[in-house]
């Protein structure tokens, strides 16, 4: 089961991520864009994420690029991204695909 955990201090978003990023959570995921919108830095935790499936990567861009849009000032990090989660995103190119203002980071950084 996902589920997720929004940790605000000082107007920057923590956001924990737990469980498997598929099909199955894109009602959650829409819940949380709204909750994110006011936040000029926002800090994705994945290290509880063990597997995202091609929806999930839509999802997952869907959500960034709603709050690039939202805020042209908006700062994003991917943290702690599991080793085969990484190896999706990099088979992906995912960081090109999100762009200059998202810091993707593995699970060492």
């Amino acid at each position: 089961m996902f589920s997720y955990k929004v940790d605000n201090r000082e107007g920057n978003a923590k956001v924990q991520l737990n469980g498997d990023l598929d099909i199955d959570v894109s009602e959650i995921i829409e819940e949380l864009i709204p909750r994110l919108l006011s936040f000029e830095n926002l800090e994705f935790n994945f290290s509880g994420v063990p597997f995202v499936d091609s929806t999930g990567i839509g999802l997952l861009i869907n959500l960034v690029e709603t709050l690039k849009k939202n805020r042209e000032d908006v700062q994003i990090q991917i943290k702690h991204v599991q080793p085969l989660v990484n190896e999706v995103f990099e088979m992906l190119q995912l960081q090109e695909i999100l762009g200059d203002r998202v810091q993707l980071l593995s699970q060492l950084g």
